[in-house]
């Protein structure tokens, strides 16, 4: 069975981006970077892999669909990319956006815990959960998996990384990096 993968960068206050979604406040380090895009490849939207050096046909590992919110998609909308992971089948969960002219992304403007159920049944390398926190918070019951990606800064205000009801949900860690610029890297599976 697929698993739902919660790949996110975090602030130490729990922000995973600014009120109007900056997440330039991380501090960069590129050994983490270079490390994670080459575990994760599919991570890395198609439009800026050249950026990387990372070929633009750079086979998928892990996952090879994301779910995304509007607020996760906007952002390279707001550039004129349309598809930004054309390497792997894309959802925005979004009840708000009305409608997406890009044949390769699908909205789904209700009920995402229904889409995760059906795409969890079908053949497929696992889901990522690319954000954001409203939809983590819809979708916890169903994340078998976190990769959090922890940065040593203090945002203060924005978006959470769960925004939702109080809901204790135990997961273990199961690995952990250190990187040159203070952010750790750790890996958890449902308890």
């Amino acid at each position: 069975m697929r698993k739902l993968v919660y790949y996110v960068a975090v602030s130490l206050d729990g922000y995973i981006a600014g009120p109007a979604g900056e997440y330039d406040f991380y501090p960069v380090d590129e050994a983490m970077g270079a490390a994670l895009n080459a575990r994760y490849p599919e991570f890395v939207p198609s439009f800026v892999r050249p950026h990387f050096g990372m070929a633009l046909d750079e086979p998928n590992k892990r996952c090879d669909t994301v779910l995304m919110g509007r607020g996760t998609y906007e952002p390279a909308l707001s550039i004129g990319v349309t598809s930004p992971y054309p390497h792997m089948k894309q959802y925005v969960v979004s009840g708000t956006l009305g409608r997406i002219d890009e044949p390769a992304v699908e909205l789904v403007d209700a009920d995402p815990l229904g889409l995760v159920r059906q795409l969890k049944k079908e053949a497929g390398l696992d889901i990522w959960l690319c954000g954001g926190g409203n939809l983590a918070a819809q979708l916890l019951g169903e994340i078998d998996e976190m990769i959090i990606k922890s940065y040593p800064v203090v945002a203060g205000g924005g978006i959470p990384a769960f925004a939702g009801e109080f809901r204790p949900t135990l997961f273990a860690p199961v690995e952990r990096a250190e990187f040159g610029n203070g952010a750790q890297v750790t890996w958890f599976t449902r308890a």
